[in-house]
């Protein structure tokens, strides 16, 4: 493989099953384990080059603005027999949500999605968003909540991916909140 002249790749006997790739000054360093098969190499390293230049160049993140488009595309699509987009004030992102992973404050109409989400596939940020819509309808997690909220076509699959990324990033002595919490009043708030 040709290795462009931009990335650095260092191969270390301590690292043994996983790969990182970061932004150090001007290059883009590769972190691979010593026992790397060269075809497993050949196929994993591009992407992760791949995945730093997308992240640097905007890649899949998207605006407050876009975040708004594609909650009033779900209102639409999924609950338009709900009026919910004459409730809908603001959708923006939050850097201050570390244990939730979306929050909207039915008084207002605002909805904030955690920044940790940008990471994800646009179907699991979907999802949050959709979720939040919901509470402009249900402040709480009722029954009708969920059957609302089951109108998203990759409920289960979505619920399954951010029940994973919070086991993966939870602390064992600390067990992350589920899906179904408690929201703080008046607004409606997705757990990790």
């Amino acid at each position: 493989m040709d290795v462009p002249e931009d990335v650095v790749i260092r191969r270390s006997a301590r690292r043994r099953r996983t790969l990182q790739a970061r932004r150090d000054g001007d290059k883009i360093v590769v972190l691979v384990p010593a026992t790397l098969a060269a075809r497993d190499y050949e196929r994993l390293v591009p992407q992760l080059i791949e995945r730093v230049r997308a992240r640097e160049a905007g890649g899949t993140r998207r605006s407050d603005a876009a975040l708004e488009k594609a909650a009033r595309r779900l209102a639409k699509e999924l609950v338009a027999d709900l009026g919910l987009l004459s409730r809908l004030t603001r959708v923006t992102w939050s850097t201050r949500q570390n244990r939730r992973w979306g929050s909207c404050t039915t008084t207002t109409g605002e909805i904030r999605l955690s920044s940790r989400l940008q990471s994800m596939p646009d179907w699991v940020i979907d999802y949050v968003l959709f979720h939040e819509l919901i509470h402009l309808e249900e402040a709480n997690h009722s029954r009708r909540f969920h059957e609302l909220v089951r109108r998203y076509p990759a409920h289960d699959r979505a619920v399954g991916f951010l029940h994973g990324v919070a086991h993966a990033l939870g602390n064992p002595d600390e067990p992350w909140p589920s899906d179904i919490d408690e929201p703080d009043e008046p607004s409606g708030d997705l757990g990790d």
